[in-house]
Formats: structure tokens, C-alpha cells, sequence
């Protein structure tokens, strides 16, 4: 039945979507900023209403440690499609989230991306991908925030996937905060028994901000692998929080 009312929420909202592109095309047209921060708010509400037909309920820890008047890179483990509502939901700053090619290619769904400023990233191409990374820290130092699954794809196993150590360049060239995302029982809701969605609760807590400029020369030689503990040590703790 979650199914059902998820599928008629999508056909719904993207055809809904029609005259919303063209209001938001003509905004970007004379202020981008405005655009970005119209698009997000729409999705975030569209997001909102999938998560409650989708019966997925939320605890979200953390949200006083993101600094709200800068760029941040978030970093975030990846274990279901359904990590993107969920941050999305929750995310307080304007955000562009790094999204395999492939996505680039689903109608509505990747306009929307682009009025948000997400990225895709061609992860077999290691030119085009360093061009991806380029653009991440021009909009950075533009004022977006940038969300990353530094997995790569999503995990299905219990063990996260060791992080790519390419997506810190765009703290390290910015000199922005990263701040680690831990998500929890996101599969629950579909992929564990896909096609079916199921009702379920997730947790999503928003680590304390760490600045490149505050680390040790080995902190930041092996960066991917000390956020990544920050990150196992939280899905470790809230574990148990999973009701």
C-alpha cells in the first residue's frame, strides 16, 4: 500500500513540477540565490511529505553543530536511496548534494538537481570527476554547501565502504568545515524488502564541524580515514536509538 501512495506522489508532484520549472527558470534569471533557495524549499517540503507516506519516522541529532552562516561540506555513509529525503529534510544550509551521472539522465528529477546546484560525478573517469571536484569548490566559495557520500555507491553491507579521498580536496581547498553525517536504518524502508516500501524509524545525527586548518599533518594525510571513524563511531552509538 506504501508503494502505491508513493508512486502517485511522484507522478503527482512531477507534473506539478511543469509550471514550477518554468517560475524557477525565470528566477534564476535575475537572482540565482533566490533560485537555489526556492528550489530547496519546495523539495524539502515534497521530501517531507514522501518520508510521512513512506511511514519513515525521524530522530535527528546534532543540528546545533552545523554552522549556519557559512558553506560546509557534509560527508555522509550511504546505505539506501532513501538517505537523500531523509537529508534533505533535515540539511539547514543551501546544499547541492554529488550524484553519480547516471541520475543526470532521469527527467524531472535531474532538473530538479540542477536548480539545487548538485553535481554528477562520472565515477569511472577520473578527468571528469577532478572537473567535478573543481566545480564542488567553486560553489563552495560561491556560498553552497556540498553533500558527499565519499562511498562512492550505496553500501549493503554491514562494514562501510572505505571513502574516496578526493571529495576532501574541497575542504582542503576551501578551507570550509566538514561536517560528518551518520545515518542509520535508511535501508529499512526499501531495500531490505524492495520493491516494497515499509514503514520505519532512521536516525541522522550532524557531527561537530571539523576545519582542515585545526588538524595534524596525519589527520590530514589520511582525512577520509578519521571521518570515516568519526562516522563509524556514531552509527556504532546510535545503534541502539533504532526503535
Amino acid at each position: 500500500m506504501r508503494l502505491i501512495l508513493v508512486v502517485l506522489y511522484l507522478i503527482i508532484f512531477f507534473i506539478i513540477s511543469i509550471p514550477l520549472y518554468l517560475f524557477e527558470f525565470i528566477l534564476g534569471r535575475f537572482n540565482r540565490h533566490a533560485m537555489v533557495a526556492s528550489s530547496q524549499a519546495i523539495v524539502v517540503r515534497a521530501f517531507k511529505v514522501l518520508l510521512f507516506l513512506s511511514g519513515t519516522k525521524q530522530t535527528v541529532i546534532g543540528l546545533e553543530n552545523v554552522p549556519k552562516d557559512e558553506p560546509i561540506l557534509y560527508i555522509a555513509n550511504h546505505r539506501s536511496y532513501y538517505d537523500i529525503p531523509v537529508a534533505y529534510a533535515t540539511i539547514p544550509t543551501l546544499t547541492g548534494f554529488m550524484a553519480k551521472k547516471e541520475i543526470a539522465r532521469i527527467p524531472f528529477l535531474s532538473t530538479w538537481m540542477r536548480f539545487l546546484q548538485c553535481l554528477f560525478l562520472d565515477r569511472d573517469d577520473i578527468k571528469q570527476g577532478l572537473q567535478t571536484i573543481l566545480k564542488a569548490i567553486e560553489q563552495v566559495k560561491a556560498g553552497y554547501s556540498i553533500y558527499i557520500a565519499p562511498e562512492g555507491t550505496r553500501n549493503q553491507g554491514k562494514e562501510m565502504l572505505p571513502f574516496k579521498e578526493g571529495s576532501f580536496k574541497i575542504a582542503e581547498k576551501t578551507g570550509c568545515a566538514i561536517v560528518p553525517v551518520s545515518i542509520s536504518n535508511t535501508e529499512t524502508a526499501f531495500e531490505t524488502h524492495a520493491p516494497w516500501v515499509k514503514s520505519t524509524h532512521v536516525v541522522i545525527e550532524y557531527g561537530k564541524p571539523i576545519y582542515p586548518k585545526d588538524l595534524t599533518k596525519e589527520q590530514l594525510k589520511f582525512l577520509g580515514s578519521y571521518v570515516q571513524g568519526i562516522i563509524r563511531d556514531t552509527l556504532e552509538k546510535n545503534a541502539g536509538l533504532i526503535k
